[in-house]
């Protein structure tokens, strides 16, 4: 899954001094520890930098976290290449343009309501809630009632 507009609101607060904040919504973080506890491997590719990022992926237990990722889809290869599984076994998370060569590749995709059009046209499952307010958490819901 993407994390700016998937697992947050999109915004980056920036400080004078560097320092980055981003606000992760609980709900989707105790989604994501549902899916590991019945073996589902959650997976970060975002485009950008964050030491924010990591810091939440390892309280979440999320052990994949590709980062600065210009090309989703080796990132993507790789954990295929780490996991032994198949493309189509993969449901990718992804709010805008950037993620739409990802979401080829991927047996399903899902996006947040608020994503852009594009997006929205290639998702198997669109969430009623917005990037960073429990969109997350609403497909994989919807993982675990399909």
């Amino acid at each position: 899954m993407d994390v700016d507009g998937t697992l947050t609101d999109g915004k980056i607060y920036l400080s004078d001094q560097g320092d980055e904040w981003k606000a992760f919504n609980v709900k989707d973080g105790l989604g994501i520890k549902k899916l590991i506890e019945v073996g589902i491997i959650p997976v970060i590719i975002t485009g950008r930098q964050s030491k924010v990022v990591v810091k939440r992926a390892k309280e979440l237990g999320i052990k994949y976290v590709y980062q600065n990722a210009g090309n989703k889809i080796a990132a993507l290869d790789s954990f295929i290449k780490a996991e032994n599984i198949e493309q189509f076994q993969i449901l990718y998370v992804g709010d805008d343009d950037n993620d739409l060569e990802i979401m080829e590749k991927c047996g399903l995709c899902a996006c947040p309501a608020n994503a852009s059009n594009s997006v929205k046209n290639k998702c198997d499952f669109i969430s009623r809630m917005n990037g960073g307010d429990g969109a997350v958490r609403e497909i994989i819901e919807w993982v675990f009632n399909n």
